[in-house]
Order: structure tokens, then sequence, then C-alpha cells
């Protein structure tokens, strides 16, 4: 029989660090329970006199930092006091979680071992861990109050037993078992979006059920509903508000026309992109005298068809915004209001509710007026119809539309002297076939028909939120949304200024707002053209607050407008539909509405503004994607848009399209992350990768899941997997 092999006495050796790791973590799962000498070496398995003579010291210690509390003689406790706060748990698939606590404080750390299987979104209870010195502040999940019942998008994956929902999200690393009845039909290969149901303690998936079945991965319709979905916005619309559209009434009644100032015979049209079928604003112009003229902005009365608190105004308000995504819309409104009713087609009586501007040959407004209006559009423009027109001073309506155009040219001087902020940004577009396929990419520039009609809407927009804003001293004025805008923030500016300067430009980062703009228009006017512009521009506007609504009236910054608002735009915004029945309200004598309301409305607006932008990017995302897919080894030429520490971000040139060299790909020197100065370097050959450098890359990969393009640089040696 072998002889066991005897034991070392007090196990293996500790130092302080492990140990003091492992008291932290004693205390914290179990912060109600005080505890002796004893017990902790005991529980611990200190059996050699010096472990727990450092036991003994390291608790001295913990006991200064007030991490413990001696509740009596020799025993000891996690110090608990004011501890306990609620917000909002974010889940990272990364593991590095975080607490936002509700009253807006810094982020707190959460370990995936204290989450308590607290998904993204959760609304939370936790317990602030003691602050050891020298430590970040951690929590631990006490209990969730409120699931966050966000979906989850992916690809099943069914085998004869059980089911997995592969997740391509960044909020959770683990996929999801699903048991095999809550399926739903699903089956290997299809994207389905999922619920979470469970998170047992000891497991280690989560257990959900499906949804949804979007159809096959890799089929248009299912990857652009699956971006949809991802994002929790809708992908089909319910069958009751379709079926409540189709009873509104398209018929202009006796009444209508009598309660409204007939336009039809006034001279008007519309411009709009070639695709559009939602026009939602048009332009009427006749003159009155020599030097004197009449222009009309007339938006579609959507309010007369949609009142509040109906079965389709409950659907908008979720919506709050149409999502235009690279191959369609997905509308705010059932398509029997936005491109049908609604919409103001040619030859076609409208409803509308206008502002009628009386102007001389100086874009001076001497006179407006607010109205409920029928009126009858002549022409539909595309922009390139109207910008023909513009060129060539030749087509219908000539007169109409150049005298527009010089009335808006006029406008936007007088905008930018008082200091807006002139981002004109190139837009990609692609060129796609009937399956969704793209073919070619394109860039969408703002021209002067654009223009004409951006500075009547600004125009309009703005008219209206001065004339319900706009009150005598010492009179309040009634609750209303509005567009605000903040001043950039100080240390962000600070930065741009510090970028910029790599490439020998500068701004002003102090003075008034007024300098401070027209700083930023000077510099947007030095780079106009340059290589370095699309980089330049992208940083700029990160220095930029984001625009939102609110009917805390703080201004426009970036329009200079001391009042704004959005009233142009009712059949694919929310906002303009709440500022159309607000004015209508306040025009006929009414009181002011409730604050509170009106203030949520306008948060949730802002929110799903910015969630229906990142799904618009996650769309043009896949089919940049898609279309470098097909260009494997390719060679481009591009610049360096983004350093990180995991690698390089590179935009192609001729495409915009943009990918990643990662750190692994660059294989000729170990590289290291300059945070401070956007760059790479290597550690041994001290070549640097800076933002805004011109680099040749190779195309390597294309991820259409993940929506991911990978590069290397072209004289690289490294391998191009085709």
């Amino acid at each position: 029989m072998a002889k066991k092999k005897k034991e070392k006495k007090g196990g293996k050796r500790m130092k302080k660090r492990e140990l003091a790791e492992l008291l932290v973590t004693f205390f914290r799962t179990r912060p109600e329970t005080s505890f002796g000498l004893k017990q902790i070496f005991g529980s611990l398995n200190l059996t050699t006199h010096p472990l727990k003579m450092l036991c003994v010291d390291i608790i001295d210690e913990m006991l200064e930092e007030n991490f413990l509390v001696e509740t009596e003689k020799g025993h000891f406790q996690l110090n608990g006091r004011g501890q306990i706060m609620t917000g909002v748990f974010q889940r990272k698939s990364n593991g590095k979680n975080t607490f936002i606590p509700d009253d807006g404080g810094d982020p707190i750390a959460i370990s995936d071992s204290n989450s308590a299987h607290a998904m993204n979104g959760d609304k939370v209870k936790i317990a602030l861990s003691a602050r050891r010195r020298r430590h970040d502040p951690e929590g631990q999940v006490l209990e969730i109050l409120e699931h966050s019942d966000t979906p989850f998008v992916g690809t099943l994956k069914v085998s004869k037993n059980y089911a997995f929902l592969l997740t391509e999200t960044n909020t959770l690393a683990n996929d999801i078992f699903i048991p095999k009845d809550k399926l739903k039909g699903g089956k290997d290969g299809d994207k389905a979006v999922v619920r979470i149901t469970e998170w047992p303690e000891d497991a280690k998936n989560p257990f959900g059920e499906v949804i949804d079945i979007l159809g096959k991965a890799g089929e248009n319709t299912t990857e652009m509903h699956a971006i949809l979905a991802e994002y929790g916005l809708p992908y089909h619309y319910p069958q009751n508000v379709e079926a409540a559209a189709e009873k509104i009434s398209a018929e202009i009644t006796p009444e209508d026309y009598a309660e409204r100032e007939d336009c039809r015979d006034v001279t008007t049209f519309t411009i709009d992109p070639k695709d559009a079928k939602d026009f939602d604003d048009a332009l009427s112009i006749r003159q009155l005298k020599p030097g004197l003229w009449e222009v009309g902005v007339h938006i579609a009365d959507v309010s007369h068809y949609v009142k509040e608190g109906s079965v389709i105004d409950k659907e908008a308000v979720k919506r709050a915004t149409s999502v235009y995504l690279v191959d369609r819309t997905i509308p705010m409104l059932p398509e029997r209001l936005c491109n049908f009713i609604c919409s103001l087609r040619p030859d076609e009586e409208k409803l509308a509710y206008s502002v009628i501007f009386t102007m001389n040959e100086k874009a001076e407004v001497k006179d407006y007026r607010i109205r409920h209006t029928v009126i009858k559009s002549n022409r539909r423009f595309t922009y390139e119809e109207a910008q023909e027109i513009i060129e060539t001073g030749k087509g219908e309506y000539k007169e109409e539309i150049l005298e527009l155009n010089k009335l808006a040219q006029i406008l936007r001087e007088k905008r930018m002297a008082n200091g807006s902020i002139n981002f004109d940004r190139c837009e990609v577009k692609f060129e796609i076939d009937e399956s969704g396929k793209p073919l070619s990419v394109y860039f969408k520039e703002s021209k002067e028909a654009n223009k004409l009609i951006e500075e009547f809407m600004l125009l309009a927009n703005r008219t209206v939120a001065e004339h319900i804003g706009k009150v005598p001293k010492n009179k309040k004025p009634k609750v209303f949304p509005y567009r605000i805008h903040d001043l950039p923030d100080p240390d962000k500016l600070e930065n741009l200024s510090q970028f910029i300067a790599r490439f020998g430009y500068k701004i002003r980062t102090g003075g008034t707002k007024t300098e401070v703009s027209k700083s930023i228009n000077r510099l947007l006017n030095d780079i106009d053209g340059k290589k370095e512009q699309n980089l330049i521009e992208t940083v700029s506007l990160r220095a930029m607050q984001k625009a939102r609504y609110s009917i805390h009236n703080i201004g426009h910054y970036g329009l200079a407008f001391d009042y704004y608002t959005h009233f142009t735009s009712p059949i694919r915004r929310y906002p303009d539909l709440m500022v159309h029945r607000l004015l209508t309200r306040y025009l006929a004598g009414g009181r002011t509405a409730q604050a509170d309301k009106y203030e949520e409305l306008c948060e949730h607006s802002s929110a799903m503004e910015q969630t229906a932008a990142a799904a618009e990017r996650a769309s043009v995302k896949y089919k940049q994607v898609e279309f470098m897919g097909e260009r494997i080894g390719n060679v481009y030429d591009g610049v360096i848009s983004g350093v990180t520490e995991w690698g390089l971000y590179v935009e192609i040139n001729e495409n915009k399209c943009e990918g990643m060299v990662p750190m692994r790909d660059l294989g000729d020197d170990y590289y290291e992350f300059d945070e401070k100065n956007y760059c790479l370097i290597g550690r041994k050959r001290h070549q640097k990768f800076s933002l805004g450098d011109p680099v040749q890359i190779k195309v390597a990969r294309a991820n259409l899941e993940k929506k991911q393009l990978d590069f290397v640089l072209a004289d690289d040696k490294v391998p191009v997997k085709k």
C-alpha cells in the first residue's frame, strides 16, 4: 500500500494581498453578520500562526480605513452605514458592469459575482461596499427592483435536446438557454428575439423564451428587423392602429374650408428627396408689391387627424419618431396617414398649419401670421430638380424658386453672422438593388436647394417658438416644447483645441458664445476639402452638446437662436405634433398645459431620437460591411479615424467605410496606447500611429453578424483571410 503523502502543515503560504482579498470577499458576502477572530480563522482555514497574525494586521488596517467596525471586543463586521442605494444596472459582456445611482452620482463598479444576475437596464438596490483607501468604489446588488425586460436578438442554435440563442450584444457575455417548448417554431440558423425568463443563481446561462422569429440569418429584411429589435424599436405596425387609420376620413368638409385660410390659389410646391413619400412641408410665394413678398411655410396638419389619447396617438407617443434605415422607413404614423391623407401631395387639396411671412428684398420679416389653412401643391420637386433650376435659371416655377433661393441665402448669411455653426456633413448613401444588396456608395451633399428648404423651416420653427416663448417682462411664458442646445463643454472644447493643433489649426476656447462659434466656423471653413476634414468635423461634433427637447428654454447654441422649436415635421416627429396642439390651444386663448406631462414627453422623445439615430447608424454599418465583404483583399487609402488600446480604426477615403486594424495584427512590434495624444507607439522601433495619419490598408475580414470590418496594413505580411 502506497504511503500517504504527508500534508504540509498550514497549507500553502499566502501573500498579504491575497489574504486581504479573501477577507474583503468574506465580509462583503456576509454584510449583516459580526465575526470573532476564531470564526474568521476557521472559515478561511488559517491554521498557521504567521497567517493568523497577518490576518489580525489586515483587520486592524480595515478598522482604520472604516471598512470594518468592531461591534464588541474582538468581533468585527462590514461597515454598511448609509451604503444602500437605488439606480440602474449596466451590464457589459467584458465584465465591467456599472451601477448608475438615481441621484446622478458617479458610476459604481459591480463585479459579475456581485451582480445577482441583474440584466442591463434593470432597476436595482445595491449595498455600496465599504470603500478601502486607494480603491475605487464597488457595490453588490441586493435586490432587483424592476426588470428592464429588454429583449435580446441573435441566432438560434438548435440541437436535438436543447437550444441556445447566440447573442451579438455587448451587454451579455453568455448565450441564452431556451427550452425546446419555448422555441415558438424557431429552427437552427433563424434570427430570433428572445426574452430572459429567469437566471437561476447556480446557472451559468440565463433561461429564455422566443418572442418572435425574424427569419433566416443573412437575409436583408431579417437583418434590418434584427437591428430594430436590438434597439427595442418596432418593426411592424399593430393591426388595431392600422385599422383605426383606415377609418379616418380624408374628406375636407365645408366646416374645414370655412374656418381656415384658403391658400389654394397661391403658387405652392414641395421640395424633397427623390425617394420621399411623406411630404410634410410645402412653400408658397407671391409678390404683394414691388420689393415685398409673401412666403408661406405650410406644414401637414396632422393634429387635425390624430387626436390626443387616440389609439394612433398612443402608438405615435411610443415611437416618438420615424426611423430611416438604409433601405426602408419605419414610420411614426400608419402609412395611410403619413403617405396619403396628411402628405402634401401635388394637385390634391390638403389641410395645413401655416406660418405666412411678409418679407422685403432684404429677407426682413415685416409681419407674419400663424393660421390653419387649405393648400394645393402645384408641383412636387426633387432636390435635384430644384437645384438644376437654381443653377441654370430654367424650368417650371423658376421665378418663384430663384426668389426663394435669394431670400434663403440672405437668411443664412444673417444666421451665420449671428454665430450659427455651419455643420454641413457629407452623408454616406447606398445604391441598393431590390433584394437590399448594396451596389455602390455615394455621398449626399447639402446643396443650395437643400439649404433653401432648411432656411425657411428654421425661420418657421424659430417664429413659432418666439410667438409663444417671448412674453413681456415679469410675465411667465406658457408650457411649450423647445428644441434646446447647450453651450459646448469647456473641457471638451479645450481637448478639441489641443487635438486640432497637431494639424496646425486653432480655435477660441474662451470669450463670448458668438466669438467661440465664429471661431468654430472658421475652423470648419479652413478644413473644407482637406484630407483631415471628416476627422476634425467628427471630433468637433463630439465637443458639442446634444440638442434635445425640453419645456425649459435655454436657447439653441448651434443655431444661435434664443427661441427654437420643432414645428415643421409632425408626420415623422412627435414633438412637432405636441407643438401643433399647444399652439392651437394657446392661439385660442387656452390655459397653460401641465408642465410635468410635457417635460416627460420631451425626455422620452429625446431618448427615442437617440435610439433611432443609433439604429440608423447600425444599418449603415451593416451595409458597409456587406459591401466590403465582396472586396476582401482589396487595398485602399485611408485615414486613422480612431485610436484605442485594442487597435486602430481606419476610414477608407473612397467610400467612408470604417474598419479596424486589431492590435494583434500590428505584428511588427508591441504597441502601447498613448491616450492623451491619440496614438499608438511601438516599443522597439518607436513607430507611431496617430489620429488623422494617412495609411494604406487591405480588407482582411468582414463579419456581418458583428457588423465588423477588419483591416491589415497593406505593407504588413499578415495573411488576409478569404
